[in-house]
């Protein structure tokens, strides 16, 4: 176990950490005092940023995993709770989004990739330290869905698809861990300022800068949350997007552009 643990320094495990969301949130835990478990494919450019931001070396481990391969990401979790004990916060923020033709057939193994990374990679990341932190009583578990997973966009069925699993799945969750004093928190972005949505074809209203969204769901996660869109405005439309009846809803959506294809379409 780590020094900074073993004295008391809480600790965040966080997927995706090489950059966005995942990035961002490790900065922002970081600043309040927490010492860092990244997990990331690229450790190189996570290495990198940690160097970069002076963070200092004996209040971070980067893990190497591939959150879409189950055991991949459970590996770095066992290697967390051996290396740095049990954390106090895990966010699995690592995901992909990437449009969809269903009519091809190639964008099966995309969508099955996506439901990979983005559905069942949280759960395999939640995992190793279900029992842990029931054992010791206390924690939180953070899911990061999307305001897209609340209705199906047109062309984003893997990505819409994935997201709205992520929100039942931890709301699943909550409830079977209701008496253990772990918490689950799900959290859903609204259009964030990232490397991902930089690439939409499309406008993104109440965009946020990513250190705003870190800001806030730091706070949130903190006040015990178990549900919050983040901005707030995008919290609105989506209540409004779930009283839309599905002709006005359709008709709302008619010839959007569709998020990118693998292909570039």
């Amino acid at each position: 176990m780590s020094d900074a643990k073993a004295a008391g320094t809480r600790l965040v495990f966080i997927t995706g950490a090489s950059s966005g969301i995942g990035q961002a949130l490790a900065w922002r835990f970081y600043q309040a005092g927490y010492s860092l478990a990244l997990v990331a494919r690229r450790t190189e450019e996570t290495q990198a940023w940690a160097s970069a931001v002076d963070i200092s070396p004996d209040r971070y481990r980067i893990y190497n995993a591939d959150v879409s391969v189950s055991d991949s990401i459970v590996q770095a979790g066992l290697e967390c709770l051996d290396q740095q004990g049990v954390p106090d916060v895990v966010i699995a923020s690592a995901g992909i989004s990437v449009g969809i033709d269903t009519a091809e057939r190639g964008d099966l193994d995309v969508m099955a990739r996506v439901l990979a990374t983005n559905t069942v990679g949280t759960a395999a990341t939640f995992h190793p330290f279900v029992e842990p932190m029931t054992r010791r009583g206390s924690g939180a578990l953070v899911g990061i869905g999307s305001v897209a997973g609340i209705r199906g966009l047109p062309g984003h069925g893997a990505y819409c698809a994935s997201k709205a699993g992520v929100i039942s799945y931890c709301e699943s969750l909550r409830g079977e861990l209701k008496s253990s004093g772990v918490k689950v928190v799900t959290i859903c972005p609204g259009y964030i300022d990232t490397p991902l949505t930089r690439k939409n074809r499309y406008g993104m209203p109440f965009l946020m800068q990513v250190e705003d969204f870190s800001a806030k769901t730091f706070q949130a996660i903190e006040a015990g949350a178990s549900y919050r869109v983040i901005p707030w405005q995008m919290g609105v439309v989506a209540k409004l997007m779930r009283l839309l009846p599905n002709w006005l809803f359709d008709l709302l959506l008619k010839g959007r552009p569709r998020k990118h294809r693998i292909s570039g379409d």
